[in-house]
């Protein structure tokens, strides 16, 4: 999303995790999506990608937050994170009791319903890098059983992430493409005497 608000053209190239081509695992130190190059530059953090993208162009101010942005950002990036995938992915944690962790995860929820209740957006009237990075993992929590999540008592929440589902540019971020293929073909590179 930050890519597109930047309307920065890019390649992208989807791959399949469980068959990683070898440009990619040479591309991406940490073998992991998303992994932006650009010239010399090599991302690997969704947030970096969104900086960056929007270092480039941000016609819509999408850096131009108060400090609040940066703490939910933080808050969602780590202890929200943490218990979104010990919820998702409960058969990985069997020592942890997934009801807790959702419990957990529900209070950064919350959290952001409170805020939701006096504005529009995370950090005021209009939407900020913190609510492009927030809501794809807002989206998640609540994919895990969406009947579950619109039952809860956070409609200013709901409503907030029904509009970036429901949004122009998140259809065209969503939009499915075909595998990338690397060429089969070898190269060698080297000089002639």
């Amino acid at each position: 999303m930050a890519v597109l608000s930047a309307s920065l053209e890019v390649e992208l190239r989807e791959i399949k995790l469980k068959d990683k081509p070898q440009a990619f695992l040479a591309a991406s130190p940490s073998a992991t999506v998303p992994n932006l190059q650009a010239g010399d530059l090599n991302f690997d953090e969704s947030l970096d990608i969104m900086r960056w993208a929007l270092d480039q162009s941000d016609p819509h101010g999408l850096l131009n937050m108060p400090s609040i942005g940066e703490t939910l950002i933080a808050q969602n990036d780590g202890p929200f994170k943490t218990a979104l995938d010990h919820t998702k992915y409960a058969t990985r944690y069997p020592d942890l009791d997934p009801q807790s962790e959702r419990a957990q995860a529900s209070d950064f929820i919350h959290s952001l319903e409170t805020r939701l209740a006096t504005h529009p957006f995370l950090t005021g009237d209009r939407p900020t890098l913190a609510d492009i990075a927030i809501f794809p993992f807002i989206r998640q929590f609540a994919h895990i059983d969406r009947a579950w999540f619109d039952a809860q008592p956070w409609p200013n929440v709901i409503s907030w992430l029904d509009g970036f589902l429901q949004s122009p540019d998140f259809q065209t971020a969503m939009a499915k493409i075909t595998v990338w293929e690397e060429d089969a073909r070898l190269y060698l590179f080297g000089r002639s005497d």
